[in-house]
């Protein structure tokens, strides 16, 4: 299984390594955000900005890794695939690994632009925001690929992802924060475990708890690899 995912990751990796506007274009966005939001918040805003900008990467950048697979379902390389020897979960985690490693390297170009900023992080702390991070984009890129796979067609995966991805980046505190709210909608988004993953990648760059936002994002890793994993062996059955 090994094999067969380094041949997936090689695979999907190279077409972005021959051409990565994919990469310059996914920092775009972020970027306008540090320059032109961040400033807003002051000083000691940007230990709190900056970590849940990081989370809305990995949202973003990996809800819509589903799309790569469409074309190839309906042109009919999966159907291809099906008939090969390659393990089933080496599709789906050659893929997931690919928009990992993008968003790793897109995530450490952010921190260190919102240090030219202000923002302060040492190694150590970096690299444990980045593993969180990670960890996200792993269970949010397998739940993508999961649903893409399901519904086969742009149209309704773009509705699907509408009307689920910024309700669940809202109510997870990322550009605002929660508390500043009614308390209705506080409690509201402590039922979002984004929203718990926001408050430990924080926490890891300032003081706090990490408890509860290891747990989330691990719940959310098992829950999008099981479905992404299932729904793959199912599909290419």
């Amino acid at each position: 299984m090994l094999r067969d995912t380094w041949l997936v990751f090689v695979r999907v990796m190279l077409p972005v390594l021959r051409n990565p506007v994919a990469i310059v274009f996914g920092l775009a966005q972020p970027l306008l955000y540090l320059g032109l939001f961040g400033p807003l918040l002051g000083d000691t805003g940007w230990q709190w900005f900056v970590p849940g900008l990081l989370v809305q990467m990995a949202l973003f950048g990996t809800a819509y890794a589903g799309f790569s697979l469409l074309p190839e379902v309906r042109t009919g390389v999966m159907e291809r695939l099906r008939v090969t020897p390659v393990s089933r979960v080496a599709l789906l985690v050659g893929r997931v690994g690919k928009d990992v490693v993008l968003l790793v390297v897109q995530s450490l170009l952010i921190v260190l632009a919102a240090m030219l900023f202000g923002f302060r992080a040492s190694p150590g702390e970096i690299l444990l925001g980045l593993g969180l991070v990670a960890l996200l984009g792993v269970a949010i890129g397998s739940l993508s690929y999961a649903i893409a796979l399901k519904v086969k067609l742009e149209y309704v995966f773009a509705s699907v992802l509408s009307s689920t991805i910024v309700p669940v980046m809202l109510l997870s505190g990322v550009l605002l924060p929660m508390s500043n709210g009614p308390q209705w909608l506080y409690w509201l988004s402590r039922i979002n475990p984004l929203a718990h993953v926001v408050d430990a990648e924080r926490s890891i760059f300032n003081t706090g708890s990490l408890v509860l936002g290891l747990v989330s994002v691990s719940a959310l890793v098992l829950v999008g690899v099981f479905y992404g994993v299932r729904t793959f062996n199912r599909e290419s059955a």
